[in-house]
């Protein structure tokens, strides 16, 4: 679904490999083609019960260096699915679909 010219959403769901059958949805998640992971809110997946297994450095445009944990994930979207590293967003971090998820979904942006 589009919002503005250059800018895709779309509805996700994911789920918790360890624990197949439980579902969460986030709804609107910003398409970014730019961002190699994808970034869900860290209070949906911990109550998954998605591990934190990575610590990450990710560095701003700014120049400053966020640290965030990544975790094993189940991702729908698109009527398919793949298993992919997701990062732990905290407050104030945007919901992303990445890179690595849409090329694992086997999904591409047509603007």
């Amino acid at each position: 679904m589009t919002d503005d010219m250059g800018t895709f959403r779309t509805d996700v769901e994911i789920e918790n490999p360890a624990h197949r059958g439980v579902r969460s949805a986030l709804r609107a998640v910003l398409v970014d083609t730019g961002a190699e992971l994808s970034w869900f809110p860290a209070s949906v997946l911990e109550a998954m019960g998605i591990q934190r297994i990575k610590l990450w450095h990710f560095r701003q445009a700014d120049g400053t260096v966020l640290e965030r944990w990544t975790g094993a994930a189940l991702v729908y979207a698109g009527g398919t699915w793949t298993s992919d590293e997701v990062v732990f967003g905290e407050p104030g971090d945007l919901t992303l679909l990445g890179a690595r998820s849409l090329e694992g979904l086997n999904l591409r942006v047509d603007p």
